[in-house]
């Protein structure tokens, strides 16, 4: 039995997985919110004793031999301080403390990639049908709480994939209205990051530039937490103006990353927009902006225009990943 963990900056996903089959089958599954625990362990002694039958099933079949946990945030050494929790997750602790005779730590992109190759097609939705090419790479992007790149270098026919933290690369303005939020974001911050524009957050600091001083007609509280859902609820249902323009930038500016991982990538065999937010918003980026974007990188935007551009539906993929890399693992 195979313990794996998807550990975000809102929500954590931990999950027993049978690891008989190329795509691990979940016993059981439960969500944590992040933040209302001090650390990994607890949260992993909490679902075990929460799980009660699963781990009565796993006790039986073995015990839970191995564990391993997509982090948000780079891994080195076997250990991860988190990027946007205030967690350094240690795999030499955790499995000291559960007797687990293998952990591993993954940047959580880095394991939602080892979930792609096992995606059915009910689990994704396709933006660019294109045509795969055979020995190409595949990428993937995701935005969240904060945003993750990675790449599935095709190696012999075989995806491996390695993680970036290319989510804090530098933004690149395209637009005078993306250079005037470059400005604010420089003021507020010292520099502008990807992440600070593409990401739950980004929401907030997109707003107040795209309304241009005006007052908000939706009247979107950006001290509430969940002012990202309001903003695209006023703008899907076109109530705001400038709801509607913060809303267009950022699917602009995603599919504009997502263009620019293609090239960094090449990958001709396709890439993958996952993460937490993209089905949320799904209409909007079926609208046609995002593909525009992505598009939009001449001199090679025929070879954009052949990759296959697919969302990722399935919530639990990070998860599924991690549950992959560890039953594949010796």
């Amino acid at each position: 039995m195979i313990l794996a963990g998807d550990i975000g900056g809102t929500k954590t996903l931990l999950g027993l997985f049978d690891g008989a089959t190329a795509r691990p089958r979940p016993a059981v599954v439960r969500s944590f919110g992040t933040l209302d625990y001090d650390d990994l362990t607890t949260m992993i002694r909490e679902f075990l004793t929460e799980a009660g039958g699963a781990k009565t099933a796993a006790a039986s079949a073995g015990g839970i031999d191995r564990a391993c946990f997509g982090v948000a945030g780079p891994v080195m050494d076997e250990a991860a301080q988190l990027t946007n929790v205030p967690w350094r997750v240690d795999a030499r602790r955790v499995a000291g403390a559960f007797n687990f005779r293998r952990v591993s730590l993954l940047n959580d992109l880095q394991a939602m990639a080892y979930a792609v190759p096992q995606l059915r097609e009910s689990e994704v939705h396709v933006l660019q049908e294109g045509e795969a090419l055979r020995g190409g790479n595949i990428a993937l992007i995701a935005a969240g709480t904060g945003l993750g790149q990675a790449l599935l270098h095709n190696v012999d026919g075989r995806f491996i994939p390695s993680p970036s933290e290319a989510g804090h690369a530098d933004f690149a303005a395209r637009t005078e209205r993306e250079i005037d939020l470059v400005r604010e974001l420089i003021r507020r911050y010292g520099r502008a990051d990807v992440e600070h524009v593409i990401s739950g957050r980004g929401f907030f600091n997109i707003h107040p530039v795209a309304h241009r001083g005006a007052a908000c007609a939706a009247k979107v509280d950006l001290e509430d937490p969940d002012a990202p859902a309001a903003i695209t609820l006023a703008a899907a249902e076109r109530r705001c103006a400038g709801c509607m323009e913060t809303l267009d930038m950022f699917v602009e500016a995603y599919g504009a990353e997502a263009g620019n991982l293609g090239l960094r990538a090449v990958s001709t065999g396709g890439l993958f927009v996952g993460g937490g937010i993209a089905p949320k918003i799904l209409p909007a980026l079926t609208a046609g902006a995002f593909m525009r974007a992505f598009l939009a990188k001449p001199p090679l935007d025929r070879m954009l225009e052949a990759m296959p551009v697919k969302v990722i539906l399935n919530a639990e993929a990070g998860l599924l990943g991690a549950a992959v890399f560890s039953a594949s693992s010796p």
